[in-house]
């Protein structure tokens, strides 16, 4: 008989991975991962892009120019330090503090020459900062309505502590993907914005997934003594852990080819904006929806008087069923009269002819 694949043995509980019995391990992982979040977020701080603190973007096509000419040709006119990149397909992209108009025309005709190319062909993208708080505020409406749409349909559609274990996750992936920016240092641009309120989907999709087979595993759990609530919601998570990869596979396939193709080849700095945002927050949410919200969903369940009294059923049947065990085997054996002196816990099969009664001639039939 063929071998059963992986996730059919997980499915049907043949094998199983121990997510939730093992939470404290897995919080202290997401402890150090979010600590070291959160540190970047206060020591290093976000780079905010010129949508959100307001400058200048001066962008040079076809530009025959080094990275240090077009930086000191931008800085002899506006005498700060100006960021200076490079895209792969020869643009040239210099930012600077907000500027007058005569300053931005200076700017272009200053790199223009330095980059041997026409000033007109150098494009000026110009933003106040007032923009980028609009932005910003636009933003944060987006992801209260979204959070409080999102647990009033979670409470309804399973209950208000998956919707809290839910939540929780939600706000472990975000906390991650901000902190790597903040880590590394990348350019915080309205796509990223973007990219921070997709994951919030992706996330959530992930963990309903996982929760609506531990709806289904744990409905009409208190009417038996068998199974813990604990052991259901750890079995849905093994029965779901393959698809959980599986999509997670699928979805992070393209947004690398958009960090390496995009990004890297072509230059397109708005694509890795989106892409890091859209990479990490999926890798987030799939760790998290199998190590944060199922565990920390089980220790709220756990808290339920209905739900300690099956865990004390559970024990008390399965601590019942070991103490017999042991009664056997401590019994003595049957005396010499063949009489039974302990406990028969277990059936005796006799094998070998089957005994069958003798059977009378048909002449003697009938007589008694």
């Amino acid at each position: 008989m063929a071998k059963k694949p992986l996730g059919a043995r997980l499915y049907d509980g043949e094998v199983s991975i121990d997510f939730v019995g093992r939470r404290r391990t897995w919080y202290i992982v997401s402890a150090l991962i979010l600590l070291v979040a959160v540190g970047a977020l206060f020591f290093r701080g976000l780079n905010l892009g010129v949508e959100f603190r307001g400058g200048a973007v001066f962008t040079v096509p076809q530009a025959t120019c080094s990275v240090e000419t077009a930086r000191e040709a931008a800085q002899g006119v506006v005498g700060g330090e100006p960021i200076v990149t490079q895209t792969g397909a020869g643009f040239m992209r210099v930012q600077t503090e907000p500027l007058t108009q005569e300053q931005n025309l200076s700017v272009t005709q200053a790199l223009g020459s330095a980059c041997g190319v026409s000033a007109s062909d150098v494009t000026v993208q110009a933003t106040g900062p007032s923009w980028g708080e609009e932005i910003t505020a636009k933003a944060v409406q987006a992801l209260i309505v979204f959070l409080i749409l999102v647990s009033l349909f979670l409470s309804i559609y399973f209950e208000w502590r998956m919707a809290i274990a839910a939540l929780v996750a939600l706000i472990h992936d975000v906390v991650i993907t901000v902190g790597i920016y903040a880590l590394t240092g990348l350019e915080v641009t309205p796509a990223t914005v973007v990219g921070v309120l997709t994951i919030l989907g992706y996330s959530l999709y992930d963990t309903v997934v996982v929760f609506d087979k531990v709806k289904e595993n744990t409905r009409g759990i208190t009417g038996q003594s068998v199974q813990t609530y604990a052991e259901a919601a750890n079995l849905a998570v093994n029965q779901t852990l393959v698809r959980s990869i599986n999509t997670s596979i699928v979805a992070l396939l393209p947004i690398v080819a958009i960090i390496v193709v995009g990004a890297g080849l072509l230059g397109a700095g708005t694509l890795l904006d989106l892409a890091v945002a859209l990479g990490v927050g999926m890798a987030a949410g799939t760790y998290s929806s199998i190590f944060i919200a199922t565990p920390f969903l089980v220790q709220l369940k756990e808290g339920q008087a209905d739900i300690k009294a099956l865990n004390a059923r559970v024990k008390a049947r399965r601590g019942g069923f070991g103490k017999r065990a042991e009664e056997s085997r401590e019994a003595p054996d049957a005396g010499a009269d063949g009489a039974s002196t302990g406990l028969r816990t277990e059936a005796t099969i006799v094998t070998g002819q089957r005994a069958q009664p003798k059977r009378q001639p048909r002449s003697k039939r009938g007589k008694k």
